[in-house]
């Protein structure tokens, strides 16, 4: 919908943009599956969920879709 009304969106996950989107960014979904299967393991081994330590991704994801940037005439600079 954003290509056909030439409108450049930036989505939060990678999907958006494969999708047609022109850009994504934010926290890797590998990265935040991979904390969220941490957290279950240590619940089912026996953990207080009340004593488990609060954690963030710390890796962050920059998804471009260079045939949509084309498509809206955009030049995307070769260092990204």
């Amino acid at each position: 919908m954003t290509v056909r009304h030439a409108i450049p969106a930036i989505y939060q996950y990678r999907e958006f943009a494969a999708a047609g989107g022109l850009m994504s960014y934010g926290t890797s979904e590998t990265e935040y599956y991979r904390l969220v299967g941490t957290y279950a393991g240590r619940v089912l081994k026996g953990d207080k969920p009340a004593d488990l330590p609060v954690q963030q991704s710390t890796k962050d994801e920059l998804f471009l879709n260079l045939k949509t940037a084309k498509a809206l005439g955009i030049t995307v600079p070769l260092p990204l």
